[in-house]
Formats: C-alpha cells, sequence, structure tokens
C-alpha cells in the first residue's frame, strides 16, 4: 500500500514537471483563470445600459413628454424623436434597439379612462436586451402613468403595495454572475484538456513506453494523472477567485471558499477521468480536441449555467442527471451565490463522486486497454 502511494506521489510530481516544462499550457491557465474571466465578467452584461430607443410622439402632449423625459441614463441612450413612416426603416436598419410609438390623444384618452394602446417595437436580435429592455420600458412607462394620474386625485390609492427585495445580487450586477459561471466553464474546459493532454503527451514523446517497463500499474498511473492535473487547477481557482473575483471584479462571494474548493475536487475527479476516456480513443491532439470540445460544449451550455434546467425538455433534463457538470453547477450556485453548507450540498457532492468514479472505471478499462496495446 505505501509502495503504491509512492508510486503515485512520485508519477504526479513527473505529471506537475512535465506541465511546468510546457509553456503553451501554463499559458492557457493562467490567461483562463485572469484574463478571460475578466473581459466575460465586465464585457457580457444581462442588464439593461445605454439602449437606443426613438420615439415616435403623436400625441404631443404634457403626459408624451414627460414618458419621453423619463428614459434616463445609465440604462437608456437620450430618446430621438422620429415620424411615424420612419419606424421600418430604422427596425430594418438596426439603428434601435426600441421604438415607441404614442398614439394620438393619448393624455385625453389616459384622463377618460378609455386604455388606450401603445406600441413597443422591439430588435429580438438582441434576446437578452429584448426582454429585459421591454420589461424596464414597461415599468417606466406604468410608473408615469400612475404619477400623472394621481395628480388629479381621482384615482384611489392602490389595496395592495408589492415591495421587491432582491436576495444575493441586490444590484442584479451581472459581473457577479458571469464572473462566478466563467469560473464554472474554465474549470470544465481544463479538466477535460490538461488530463487528455497528459495522457497523449505521453504517447507523442514516446514516454509511454518508460511507463510500460516501470514496475507501476495503470490504475497508478491514472490516479497521478488526476491528482497532479486537478491540482495545478485548483490553485488557479482559489487564486482566480481571492484576486480576480473577490479582488478586482468586487464580487460579494457568500459561501465557503473551502467547501467549494472540496466541491471541485470530486468535480475534477469526474472530469479528469473522462479526459482521460477519450485520449484513449485519440492518437493525437488534433483528434482529442475533436472528440473534447463536442463533450466541453453540451456540458457547459445544458448544464443549468447558461439557461435554467427547468426549462429544458424532460427529456433533455433526465439525461442531464448523467454529467457531472450538471451537479457542479448546481452546487457552485449554492455555495458561491446563496452561501450554502454542506448540510444542503452533500447530495450534489456524492452524485458527483459516483458519476466520477463510474468514469474513472471506465478510464481505467480503456487505459489498460491502451497499454497492453503499446506493448
Amino acid at each position: 500500500m505505501n509502495r503504491s502511494l509512492m508510486n503515485i506521489y512520485r508519477l504526479g510530481v513527473k505529471e506537475l514537471n512535465s506541465l511546468r516544462r510546457d509553456p503553451v499550457l501554463i499559458f492557457l491557465i493562467i490567461f483562463t483563470f485572469t484574463f478571460a474571466i475578466y473581459t466575460v465578467a465586465t464585457g457580457v452584461q444581462t442588464e439593461v445600459r445605454n439602449a437606443s430607443i426613438a420615439i415616435v410622439d403623436e400625441d404631443q402632449s404634457e403626459l408624451s413628454r414627460q414618458i419621453r423625459a423619463s428614459f434616463l441614463k445609465p440604462y437608456f441612450k437620450k430618446p430621438v424623436l422620429i415620424g411615424l413612416g420612419d419606424i421600418d426603416h430604422l427596425m430594418n436598419a438596426g439603428k434601435y434597439a426600441f421604438i415607441l410609438d404614442i398614439p394620438p390623444d393619448f393624455q385625453a384618452d389616459v384622463m377618460a379612462r378609455r386604455k388606450p394602446t401603445m406600441q413597443l417595437n422591439v430588435d429580438a436580435t438582441a434576446m437578452t436586451l429584448a426582454g429585459n429592455g421591454a420589461a424596464y420600458i414597461q415599468t417606466i412607462i406604468n410608473r408615469q402613468l400612475a404619477e400623472f394620474i394621481s395628480k388629479s386625485d381621482s384615482q384611489p390609492k392602490q389595496a395592495v403595495t408589492i415591495s421587491m427585495r432582491t436576495k444575493f445580487n441586490p444590484n442584479l450586477q451581472s459581473s457577479w454572475f458571469m464572473a462566478v459561471m466563467q469560473v464554472i466553464s474554465n474549470i470544465t474546459m481544463l479538466s477535460l484538456i490538461l488530463s487528455g493532454a497528459a495522457v497523449i503527451r505521453e504517447r507523442e514523446r514516446g514516454t509511454i513506453e518508460h511507463l510500460l517497463v516501470m514496475p507501476v500499474t495503470p490504475g497508478e498511473i491514472m490516479l497521478a494523472k488526476i491528482w497532479a492535473n486537478g491540482l495545478a487547477i485548483i490553485l488557479a481557482v482559489v487564486l482566480s477567485l481571492y484576486v480576480i473575483v473577490q479582488g478586482v471584479l468586487a464580487v460579494n462571494i457568500s459561501g465557503s471558499i473551502p467547501l467549494f474548493v472540496l466541491g471541485t475536487a470530486l468535480f475534477l475527479y469526474a472530469m479528469t477521468a473522462l479526459g482521460i476516456v477519450l485520449s484513449t480513443f485519440a492518437k493525437s491532439m488534433p483528434q482529442f480536441a475533436l472528440l473534447a470540445i463536442p463533450f466541453f460544449v453540451v456540458m457547459n451550455m445544458l448544464s443549468g449555467g447558461t439557461s435554467p434546467l427547468e426549462g429544458m425538455p424532460k427529456f433533455l433534463q433526465i439525461v442531464m442527471q448523467a454529467s457531472p457538470s450538471t451537479h457542479f453547477t448546481s452546487f457552485s450556485q449554492a455555495v458561491l451565490f446563496r452561501g450554502a453548507g454542506i448540510d444542503i450540498v452533500w447530495p450534489q457532492m456524492l452524485t458527483m463522486l459516483a458519476i466520477g468514479t463510474i468514469l474513472f472505471l471506465i478510464a481505467l478499462t480503456r487505459f489498460r486497454s491502451t497499454m497492453s496495446a503499446a506493448r
């Protein structure tokens, strides 16, 4: 037992030294957990910022002018007045994200309780901006209508007032969400690349023959690659959370980072095993990349981080339960966003361990057959 542990340790040290001498992979790790996270968190926004809006004011009343003046920075750019006949041309040209048409006699109809209709034209090619921006505009108009009507004291006060309080991200800053989710996405990508590259590197450099004549087992070789590459990623993740996410981006992490690291280790156990499985089917790095990219894209897009899992078809929800990324995303959001403890996230951790063990056994079988074929 002690000899086996020493073999795993020494082979892992060899993996770390091999990684240290690979400048491309070192640059990839540093870039992925620093600049890539910062640029995505600050560049991709889900809230409305500087949205272009034009208004067709066919009423030219006090109320219509009040509505026009209510679209303020930083949510919207200064509204531009256009003619009714320009709507289709400007929308087709993509000049404005929103065009609001205020009909004639709008103020008179509001005062007479005739319930007039306003038309909002939305450029839905920018889907997130279209959905959030339309909700913003509706809220702004409703607020202006309520203020205008209340001046005459003819509108009875509402019996119920809804008070909204946002937890975990009070200001709804997209950078808080994007930074953490980018860390999760990068862990998934690098765990596949590093573990698979470790096996491919042995084959391309001819060192696989050296391993065959050494008194080590395939299981020891695999475990060494898993802990070495997993350790490199965990160190990068910890530094990224403290320096980039909390330091530079000032993201408030509610939960325990040590608990997140523990869950990340279980996830890496599963993902590095999957990377080794894929590497046994590839003979070179280009082939491995062609195999790994579809796995990464599917797991990243359908794990619940990009879109809610509940919004997917039922069959797809069931299938994605076999992916470790689904449970890791749920675990990460609970710990980092909501401050959940191990008493809440232990089912996800146990599931990742079970999936990782299954993938490890599959990888061990494939790795043994690969080494046997190389003899």
